[in-house]
């Protein structure tokens, strides 16, 4: 079955807003995981425009589900803050500085030789490893090269073309899931899952072991409830 990790940078984006505590994250992560959520994922950025550098830290003590800690390994500061965490998976993502989102997946052939390196040194303290990439089996055989124990797929081109035509919208991300699986890589996914196009996806996916979902599930709590949102969204990840 598929796990749901919860993004809660919405939460500190809430919470940044008016320059206090409410609300809380790391009370959130813990209402998360007491609702279902099988893993907690943060994002942190160098501008801390949501999660701040000192949040991961105060998770690092209380979370009791999968940890992940998902960013940009060329700052420094990001590293040094995996390591000294040790979550359960460390998330690579190329986002450009000041970038509103994460936009495109990692050129797993250009970047071969960064990417060994980092992964070697995550991996020697016992952190999972996974590599944010596109739907193409070409970044996914680079992947495999790098010594990445996963990869997560890179799902806005799905979500935005699902309404559309949802057999072509997902035939890339099949064919990619196909060459994981056929190389021995796990496979996560993420942005812009939502309930109108989870299931569709999970069904689809073969051996999709994480899912990462944050924008779409804090929207869908403020009208539904956190702990209803996160019963619809574990129900969509464990369909057959």
């Amino acid at each position: 079955m598929t796990k749901l990790s919860v993004n809660i940078n919405k939460i500190a984006t809430l919470r940044n807003s008016r320059g206090h505590d409410n609300p809380n994250v790391v009370k959130v992560a813990l209402d998360c995981e007491r609702f279902g959520a099988e893993g907690i994922t943060v994002h942190p950025r160098p501008d801390e425009r949501h999660i701040r550098y000192r949040d991961v830290y105060d998770l690092k003590e209380v979370v009791t589900t999968e940890f992940n800690i998902e960013g940009n390994p060329s700052e420094k500061k990001f590293v040094e803050l995996v390591l000294a965490n040790r979550p359960t998976q460390v998330t690579l993502v190329p986002d450009a500085l000041g970038a509103v989102t994460s936009n495109a997946g990692w050129d797993t052939l250009t970047y071969k030789s960064l990417l060994q390196d980092l992964i070697a040194q995550f991996k020697e303290v016992g952190i999972r490893t996974s590599i944010f990439v596109d739907a193409d089996p070409r970044m996914v055989e680079g992947a495999k090269e790098t010594g990445t124990d996963r990869i997560e797929l890179y799902t806005e081109p799905y979500a935005d073309n699902y309404f559309k035509k949802r057999e072509l919208a997902i035939k890339s991300f099949i064919i990619a899931a196909q060459k994981a699986n056929e190389l021995g890589l796990g496979i996560n996914a993420g942005h812009d899952l939502s309930l109108d196009n989870l299931r569709y996806f999970q069904q689809n996916i073969p051996k999709l072991l994480e899912v990462s979902i944050g924008h779409a599930l804090v929207c869908d709590a403020l009208y539904l409830g956190l702990e209803n949102t996160i019963q619809l969204y574990l129900r969509e990840t464990k369909t057959e």
